[in-house]
């Protein structure tokens, strides 16, 4: 494992968000929502796309608490441009389990 300098680390911008709006996404390849989420006052309301529907439903995702990288740039991904990365975990299956907190903590907050 090779390691990286703190302020490598604090140039990745994870931010605190909640989910807002969840549609199926038709044109991904693989099984997928778009999911707009957001990220406090500062950095406004962001789209991205996720392969989560295994243990997740849309009904689910709307007010959930989320980790996203926000600093990354924008990707069009099936015509959809994503503008964060959403960020969580492979299950023993492969599935994405969503990195989240608990208690729940402002929209904006940057981990640190």
């Amino acid at each position: 494992m090779s390691t990286i300098s703190y302020e490598d680390f604090d140039r990745v911008n994870l931010r605190s968000g909640e989910i807002v709006k969840v549609e199926e996404f038709l044109k991904a390849k693989k099984p997928a929502f778009k999911i707009w989420a957001d990220f406090g006052p500062e950095i406004g309301i962001l789209q991205t796309s996720a392969q989560v529907t295994i243990h997740y439903t849309k009904e689910s995702l709307i007010g959930r608490q989320i980790v996203g990288c926000v600093n990354l740039g924008e990707k069009n991904i099936a015509g959809f441009i994503s503008q964060f990365l959403l960020l969580g975990f492979p299950d023993e299956n492969n599935a994405v389990c969503l990195l989240t907190t608990k208690p729940k903590v402002p929209n904006g907050q940057k981990l640190f």
